[in-house]
């Protein structure tokens, strides 16, 4: 066992090249640029290239048969959105079609489930065949109402779709409509950023599109790199105009700006000056925002934005599973405050795609983190139900006396089908099937990457034409072992990223063991060489409890890339949405009421790792639930710390705890499965 903190803490932090821009809001005009992108240090690939095996496959099949893939059966904001010729929206953006889509065309493709496939392309036919002649994708007839917000997840998702039907007419038609909307976007961007700006008398909010401009200008970076069609130039001047306009994420991470205090002990009109910067999902897809610029814009300083995004988020903000503290504006650092479900999967998403962009080792660890502890947790083992938002200590979900939370109603942390607000209902679906499609890259000219660890599969080429398949089953995170079987027509390039928690290292290639073990100290990558025809590949990662200390003397703790929580046992009481009285019968709304106790201090040095047993021929299926495959054997005692308005308040300083129960043993379980947890643990010596 050992201590340890997370490493943005023992970072010295960056200077900004530049913090006198004439608003700290807006970057403004700011045109500068050559002509290819940046290339990414390590090269995603297209959608369709990753399968998901073992547990994940389960994972992706629970969600094709949950709530993802039947919100477009009933849910009437998917069934009857006005993107498909309905009129059930709950926001003037028109965001939750665009949400669910862009989650759904991976979860589709990637369990080949037709009825889901069924579903994405009827969807996709109508937006596209419904595309107005100006070139606008969206329900929006009238010019004023116009806003590209909702356009990012929609282009995300259509271009995720033409990837896994390259070479079909539908890829086609994705960029023909594409091209249409490139040229109608530069348009209205060159008429006074039209569309994008709010204007007197125009009836939009704009502050979600300049938040998240990063999620348009990948798109505009994917066209101009597969299918620029001699529109290359008018790419790049929509990619400045995005930006010029947009919330400037650079500025709001310098020192003299980020508020690393707890967000509550500041004066409103601070926070309400700068609320699109503190809103939670906002943050969550601004991580990316630096490391996307730097593409185009050809400046190394603005990788600087993405590392520092993370860094001072995660060291001020952060919560022990990964996530982001935003419920749904920054708040500090209280394991009592929301963590949005929403946030979650877009802070792997942005990690994802940081650690492909900069190839830092730390970026993928963190989004490993958030995917095996922050997302599952959220959800029902079943994935018929989810949170809006988690508390990290979490003894009870039910109806709140009174909201802790800065913007979310007291049913926010229930389990329903969509507690407080419908956009996490839509948008969740994108999580494991994201995760999973970014879990292989290309590497230099002739390899092949294993980035994102888990239970996948790949078939792809190098960029030097070889073609590979890779096949790896294994348990991780819940065992360290991982066993490849490779085929090749020639001889390539396989890499392993070893994470940083990884304390040493045995891999044998052909059952021979392998001794030069030397991962980049950049990617975190082992290069094996390989020849061509059949290979197997073992890798074992070794590590041993970790134990990071958290504000007001309190710890969590982790073996490997998972999290570990006390369960708390609990009786399920469940009611059907009162709006959806047709619906499936699986639709229903929960209250979580403890039956033991909660309220613990742990001693860490008693803390003992009781891993798989070697008996377990399969994790179990459904797997995030209390019946976990692993657990930490800890000493705790109950103490004096009860109730708040229906919920867990901070724990009673370090001067003021007090056993109130001899000292005994309990298992902490994985994080993800305690729906009931306690994972911020106060410390006492009780030896």
């Amino acid at each position: 066992m050992r201590l340890s903190i997370w490493w943005w803490a023992l970072c010295p932090i960056l200077t900004t090249a530049d913090l006198t821009l004439r608003n700290p809001h807006f970057l403004g005009d700011q045109t500068s640029r050559t002509g290819a992108l940046v290339p990414y240090a390590l090269d995603p690939l297209p959608l369709g290239s990753v399968t998901p095996n073992g547990w994940l496959l389960d994972q992706l099949q629970l969600m094709a048969d949950g709530l993802p893939g039947h919100e477009h059966d009933f849910y009437r904001y998917v069934r009857d959105n006005p993107w498909v010729g309905g009129d059930q929206e709950y926001s003037g953006a028109h965001e939750a079609l665009p949400y669910w889509f862009n989650g759904l065309v991976p979860l589709a493709y990637l369990t080949n489930n037709h009825r889901l496939k069924d579903q994405v392309l009827n969807a996709t036919n109508y937006v596209l065949s419904h595309q107005q002649p100006d070139g606008w994708l969206g329900p929006e007839t009238n010019v004023s109402e116009r806003e590209f917000w909702a356009r990012y997840p929609m282009l995300l998702g259509l271009t995720q779709l033409a990837e896994v039907e390259a070479g079909t007419p539908l890829a086609t038609q994705i960029l023909d409509a594409f091209h249409r909307f490139v040229n109608l976007a530069h348009t209205m961007l060159s008429n006074n950023y039209h569309g994008y700006v709010k204007r007197e008398g125009q009836n939009f909010d704009d502050q979600w599109g300049r938040a998240r401009a990063a999620d348009m200008i990948m798109s505009l970076q994917w066209l101009y790199e597969r299918n620029p069609r001699n529109q290359s130039a008018k790419l790049l001047d929509c990619m400045d105009f995005f930006y010029n306009q947009a919330y400037n994420w650079t500025h709001w991470y310098s020192d003299e700006v980020y508020p690393r205090e707890d967000l509550d002990t500041l004066p409103d009109n601070f926070t309400a000056a700068n609320w699109p910067l503190e809103h939670g999902v906002n943050i969550a897809e601004g991580l990316k925002f630096g490391a996307v610029v730097r593409r185009f814009k050809h400046d190394d300083q603005l990788a600087n934005t993405s590392r520092r995004a993370v860094g001072l988020t995660m060291t001020y903000h952060g919560t022990p599973s990964g996530s982001i503290i935003a419920d749904e504006r920054l708040a500090g650092l209280s394991p009592v405050r929301g963590v949005e479900l929403c946030t979650v999967v877009e802070t792997m998403f942005s990690l994802s795609y940081i650690y492909h962009a900069l190839g830092e080792n730390t970026f993928a660890d963190q989004c490993e983190l958030a995917a095996y502890n922050a997302l599952p947790v959220m959800t029902l083992p079943d994935w018929w139900a989810h949170q809006y938002v988690a508390q990290t200590n979490q003894p009870m979900c039910h109806k709140l006396e009174k909201s802790p939370f800065s913007t979310v109603q007291d049913i926010g942390q229930t389990f329903g089908l969509d507690p407080n607000y419908p956009c996490c209902t839509v948008n969740h679906p994108q999580g494991y099937p994201k995760y999973v499609a970014a879990s292989y890259v290309r590497e230099g000219e002739n390899g092949i990457a294993h980035v994102l660890l888990g239970p996948t599969s790949v078939k792809t080429k190098t960029r030097a034409g070889v073609q590979v398949e890779v096949l790896c089953n294994t348990d991780y995170p819940f065992a360290h072992d991982l066993s490849y079987s490779i085929h090749a027509d020639n001889s390539f390039d396989f890499l392993v990223r070893i994470p940083e928690w990884a304390q040493s290292v045995e891999i044998f290639v052909n059952e021979a063991r392998l001794n030069h073990i030397q991962p980049d100290s950049v990617t975190g990558l082992q290069r094996i060489s390989l020849d061509g025809a059949a290979s197997t590949v073992r890798v074992q990662l070794s590590t041993e409890i970790r134990v990071q200390p958290r504000a007001n003397d309190t710890v969590a703790i982790y073996h490997g890339a998972l999290l570990y929580a006390i369960p708390i046992s609990y009786d399920l009481t469940s009611y059907p949405d009162s709006d959806y009285p047709n619906g499936p019968p699986e639709v229903m709304n929960h209250d979580l009421v403890p039956t033991t106790a909660w309220a613990y201090a742990i001693d860490p040095s008693t803390l003992r790792y009781k891993g798989m047993p070697s008996s377990q021929a399969k994790l179990p299926n459904p797997l995030w639930a209390s019946t976990a495959p692993t657990a930490i054997t800890a000493t705790v005692c109950e103490i004096d710390w009860s109730l708040q308005d229906g919920y867990a308040p901070n724990p009673p300083l370090a001067g003021n705890r007090t056993c109130s129960s001899d000292p005994f043993d309990i298992d902490l379980i994985p994080y993800g499965g305690a729906k009931l947890h306690m994972a911020e643990l106060p410390v006492m010596n009780l030896r």
